[in-house]
């Protein structure tokens, strides 16, 4: 299952490339609009890209109008909520519930351009479990120092998986006036040098919780995805990689099944957490 990172892409303006993914993941959305950060919002770096876009969206209510647009694509869609209190979380949860257009709710609970609410996770995604019937999957960074710790949490409130990775703080400088680059000096960093560090979140929380996993962190290749997926990943996301390449999804698809027939397995899911070597995780909540 491959699908597209939030914030990654635009699917009202490239509904081409939205269907060539098995889920279409919308920005995150919060309770109300926001207009984000003041330029410049993104900066390439020789290792990947640093953005601070600040969650810019229409809100809760603005967004519920382009459902159906978006239901139009074809695909599964996914929606990633974001707030600042567990109160925002499980409100935006509620009003989601009932929309039939939306299949699963991702929490984003790990965004570098707001406030970190990494200590509060359980919190969060038990308000949300209360409030929806839909699965919902908790998305976190690494940057969060115990990320292990945070899924746990997030497997004992009631997440049914979890995304893995969200950007990690970053800074870029001007080259002339070695000032920063971005408005708001730091931001998220995305791309190849991400990728080490998803590999090692999806290996320690796939085992430490044993939830379904989407992947994602630098991913550019179908040999990247294969290696996530021996990790411990069920579902591969794509991000950066799509602002250079809007070929990627059908090229890392293929490769990612030429890659995993080329090891002998049959489909790349017979190699899902090969990496642990035939250990299998105990899920946590079911642990008495």
């Amino acid at each position: 299952m491959i699908l597209n990172a939030s914030g990654c892409l635009d699917a009202l303006t490239a509904p081409d490339l939205a269907r060539q993914f098995d889920a279409f993941v919308t920005k995150t959305v919060t309770p109300l609009p926001r207009g984000g950060n003041e330029p410049v919002r993104i900066a390439e770096t020789e290792i990947g890209m640093l953005n601070s876009i600040g969650l810019a969206n229409p809100g809760i209510e603005g967004f519920r109008e382009t459902l159906p647009r978006l239901a139009k694509l074809g695909v599964p869609l996914w929606v990633s909520v974001g707030g600042f209190s567990a109160d925002d979380y499980a409100d935006l949860c509620g009003q989601l519930d009932r929309e039939k257009l939306v299949q699963t709710i991702e929490l984003n609970v790990s965004c570098p351009n707001v406030a970190e609410p990494a200590d509060s996770v359980g919190e969060i995604v038990a308000a949300a479990r209360e409030r929806t019937r839909k699965p919902l999957y908790a998305k976190l960074s690494a940057a969060s120092g115990d990320i292990v710790s945070v899924a746990q949490a997030a497997a004992a409130a009631g997440a049914d998986g979890l995304s893995l990775v969200n950007t990690i703080r970053g800074l870029a400088l001007d080259p002339r006036t070695l000032t920063p680059v971005l408005s708001t000096a730091t931001g998220g960093l995305s791309g190849p040098a991400l990728r080490p560090i998803a590999l090692a979140a999806v290996f320690a929380c796939y085992r430490s919780t044993g939830l379904p996993i989407v992947a994602m962190g630098g991913i550019e290749t179908g040999r990247h995805a294969l290696e996530l997926i021996a990790a411990g990943a069920s579902a591969c996301a794509l991000g950066t990689v799509l602002f250079g390449d809007p070929a990627a999804p059908a090229r890392v698809r293929a490769e990612l099944a030429a890659e995993a027939a080329s090891l002998g397995f049959d489909t790349p899911a017979a190699a899902h957490a090969k990496a642990h070597g035939g250990e299998v995780p105990i899920p946590l909540r079911n642990v008495a």
